[in-house]
């Protein structure tokens, strides 16, 4: 994979772009002290490098009834299975990451769930019905302190709107 060595004024437009990433370009170009061609321009060869994949809309489970976030372990019987469990995954809608890691599980997954019924249901009659899940353990988080993106150095007026 090749790496592309970001200078200031890129790190400085991530930064605008990680907390806002509706701020005009021309806004960030005034900032940064250059064009608005030279941030799209900027934008684009980090898009194309694969530092940034695109911008989202962030939506707040609560707002949507989802008031329970879990973490759940989930152990394989046989490690190579490992394609066809998360494919069986991608299926549910209330996982929303699954990440394969060290230690006494082979994946991590972080789940949404209505309420603990809505989460016993999801975990005793999904998950781990799925052929090859040995076991899970179950998480439950009750405050998530920080959230944000990927640290990107922050520049004191890189708040959104530039305040």
């Amino acid at each position: 994979m090749t790496t592309y060595q970001i200078d200031q004024i890129d790190q400085k437009i991530l930064s605008f772009l990680v907390k806002n990433a509706r701020m005009p370009f021309l806004e960030i170009a005034r900032e940064c002290g250059v064009s608005g061609a030279a941030i799209h321009q900027r934008v684009k060869k980090m898009e194309s490098m694969g530092i940034i994949t695109g911008s989202t809309l962030l939506v707040k489970p609560k707002a949507l009834g989802l008031n329970v976030c879990a973490f759940v372990g989930v152990s394989l019987a046989q490690a190579n299975s490992y394609p066809q469990v998360v494919e069986a995954l991608k299926e549910m809608s209330e996982v929303v990451e699954c990440h394969f890691i060290t230690g006494n599980h082979a994946l991590l997954l972080k789940i949404y769930c209505f309420d603990h019924d809505h989460l016993m249901e999801i975990l005793v009659n999904t998950i781990q019905n799925i052929p090859s899940v040995m076991k899970t353990e179950t998480w439950v988080s009750l405050d998530q302190a920080i959230e944000r993106q990927v640290w990107v150095k922050d520049y004191p007026n890189a708040s959104p709107h530039g305040k």
